[in-house]
């Protein structure tokens, strides 16, 4: 099509997409897609059913179906992510759940998953959270998994291993687990299922832990401390003193933070181990916390199959609210609906209630002077504000009327300029996480205990920050802008903590480049764009699966073209100047061509991640907003002969 015919095709797609989207959002303004993890979050919630003896067969059947679904034809595992490699640990806890709900061990597909899983070592070498679970079944010992104290809820801020170094995730989950580990719970397992078969060593051997998760001298240190602890936690820590207190300590810390039907943390496995806690601790399941708890969990239960198309059902590990009402309405924006739109002024009325304005959380460990001024990634979450999420709000509010809401957009600055770390970048939730050696301990073999700042984080908020009026020559955003220069990968490229990967991180960046008057020409810059371009595929697009987090994989051939991906490149193209380039001409092409249906893009691959190399998300929404987001744009900027993007996204 001609470059005209492109501007119009662009622009009449974004605005088609934009009334798709827009039929989304619910009677109080937000817009909510539902945000998929792989097999280990429906796993989970079976176990759990079947830990406290209650279980659900009607649903677990349908869950079954889910984990029955996603199985790889390719190596009989459980992936992390839509195509992936096997991994162990997701292909014993989606194995293991399945038998538990009857499937026949010499079924087709279980003794496809039992081979691969014996033929990658066996259920002994899955990693930690894995083993715990296998603990709590009784298929491996306690002194099987890492020796973790409940006095570590004892520990002061100067010990070099205490509760608050590690990040918000961390905490959440491990309070409740430590009192578990305590107990040495066995769970009820009405069914008795067992996963003997999975396992390569005999059952005496079963107990050794034996993995150095970083391979470096703190491993080592850690493994020794390990030994010692191990028979201490058996036989000596439980008839001190100190244990009574370190449990009550526990029990205070996630009481405390229970947080209502949104659940502890609002993430899947800290409120199963909140419930599990309850239950170990005696509380009965009638009890309000425990019934309110156990609630919040099975509200991350999909709706049925015949009401989504007749696809599968399954567990979301959280929800994403805040993040998906923001992006969509910057959609809508893009695609020419006005800021005084009521869809717009609902969206934007219904995240100014939700921010944080009257609880100081975990982060003001740190920063205790700070008044509080951020937005939870849920619908609540006071505790746990996202600093991303935080700049992404802040960035539609002053966009759409920064008079309305200058209140709300001030404490975001406030609250953001606070939170900025010592060496100038960003963290999701915390400042000055990043005490590295953590990550050497057994208990972190996923290497995700810390939330240290980020490329992508650090770019979100310098776009807030120079959207709303901070100079360029500012000390704030002069120290994030060296932070991401010296994060910038050798090929010009930037890691993407919570999206995937290089394409996500580059995106981030170029934004908020261009939006702190950055001379988007430096050959740095440049060096970024030009990356870019060589990533860019024959169809135009561009794509990256959730394997370029391991470095041995980063040379590896693109992935096919995702729409959410493509629009990220485009964006960030655009955002270097690059709106008549080839390259952006080809990028719009293909999201304008690229099977679509309603208000979303056709996207299987996996574009976001949890924790790198461990867990990877789906968000449904990137294939609706992001797109929309890149047609409107190029519309936009064509039709108006600007080629400096107005806005820090």
């Amino acid at each position: 099509m001609s470059k005209q015919e492109l501007i119009q095709t662009a622009r009449s797609l974004a605005a088609e997409a934009a009334q798709y989207i827009g039929r989304k959002q619910a009677a109080d303004g937000h817009i909510v897609y539902e945000l998929e993890a792989d097999a280990t979050i429906p796993a989970e919630y079976i176990f759990l059913n079947h830990f406290l003896g209650d279980p659900e067969p009607e649903l677990e059947q349908e869950l079954g179906q889910y984990i029955r679904a996603i199985q790889s034809d390719t190596h009989g595992g459980w992936p992390l992510f839509h195509g992936g490699d096997f991994d162990i640990s997701a292909s014993v806890k989606a194995y293991y759940a399945l038998k538990i709900l009857g499937d026949d061990v010499n079924a087709p597909h279980m003794a496809r998953a039992r081979d691969a899983i014996l033929d990658h070592g066996g259920a002994e070498t899955a990693n930690v959270f894995t083993r715990y679970q296998l603990a709590l079944f009784g298929q491996i010992p306690w002194h099987g998994v890492p020796a973790m104290p409940v006095e570590l809820m004892l520990m002061p801020r100067w010990f070099p291993v205490n509760i608050w170094k590690m990040s918000y995730w961390s905490r959440t989950v491990i309070a409740p687990l430590l009192i578990m580990a305590a107990h040495r719970p066995q769970a009820a397992n009405p069914t008795g299922t067992h996963c003997r078969e999975l396992f390569r060593m005999p059952p005496h051997l079963r107990g050794r832990w034996q993995t150095n998760p970083t391979g470096t001298k703190w491993g080592q240190v850690f493994l020794a401390l390990d030994k010692l602890l191990q028979p201490l936690e058996a036989h000596v820590l439980p008839r001190l003193p100190t244990r009574r207190r370190a449990l009550e300590r526990a029990v205070k810390f996630y009481s405390m933070r229970l947080n209502g039907l949104d659940g502890l943390g609002a993430i899947f496995p800290a409120m199963a181990n909140s419930v599990m806690a309850m239950h170990v601790m005696g509380v009965p399941p009638e009890h309000p916390d425990y019934a309110t708890a156990r609630q919040a969990i099975r509200n991350l239960v999909v709706p049925p199959a015949q009401e989504r198309g007749g696809r599968p059902r399954y567990v979301q590990p959280c929800v994403s609210p805040v993040w998906d009402t923001a992006l969509a309405a910057m959609a809508l924006l893009e695609a020419g609906v006005a800021a005084d739109d009521p869809r717009i002024v609902r969206a934007c009325d219904w995240l100014a209630d939700l921010q944080i304005l009257d609880v100081k959380g975990d982060w003001a460990m740190n920063a205790p002077d700070l008044p509080p001024g951020g937005w939870a990634f849920q619908y609540r979450n006071d505790h746990y504000p996202d600093v991303d999420d935080t700049a992404v709000v802040g960035m539609l509010l002053h966009r759409v009327d920064k008079q309305k809401y200058a209140r709300n957009i001030d404490r975001a600055v406030t609250w953001i300029v606070g939170m900025q770390s010592s060496n100038g970048g960003w963290g999701a939730f915390d400042i000055d996480n990043n005490a590295d050696f953590l990550n050497s301990i057994p208990f972190a073999d996923h290497g995700a205990l810390l939330d240290p700042p980020t490329a992508d984080v650090t770019a979100r908020c310098l776009s807030f920050l120079a959207q709303t009026g901070m100079p360029s020559g500012h000390e704030v955003i002069r120290r994030g802008i060296a932070f991401l220069k010296a994060e910038q990968e050798d090929d010009g490229s930037w890691f993407g903590r919570w999206g995937t990967n290089y394409i996500y991180g580059t995106w981030s960046v170029m934004c908020a480049l261009n939006a702190c008057g950055e001379d988007m020409g430096q050959e740095w810059i440049q060096r970024a764009v030009a990356w870019l371009k060589a990533r860019q595929q024959a169809d135009g697009g561009w794509g990256e699966d959730g394997a370029s987090y391991w470095q041995e994989h980063r040379a590896d051939p693109p992935r096919a073209s995702t729409p959410s991906q493509t629009a990220w490149a485009t964006l960030a193209l655009m955002a270097a100047g690059e709106v008549d380039s080839p390259a952006v001409e080809k990028g719009i092409a293909h999201l304008a061509t690229a099977p679509r249906h309603e208000d979303r893009w056709d996207e299987e691959l996996y574009t976001a991640v949890g924790f790198p190399k461990v867990f990877y998300l789906r968000y449904h929404g990137y294939a609706a907003y992001f797109p929309t987001w890149a047609l409107g744009r190029y519309a936009r900027l064509k039709a108006s002969n600007r080629r400096k993007v107005a806005f820090g996204m």
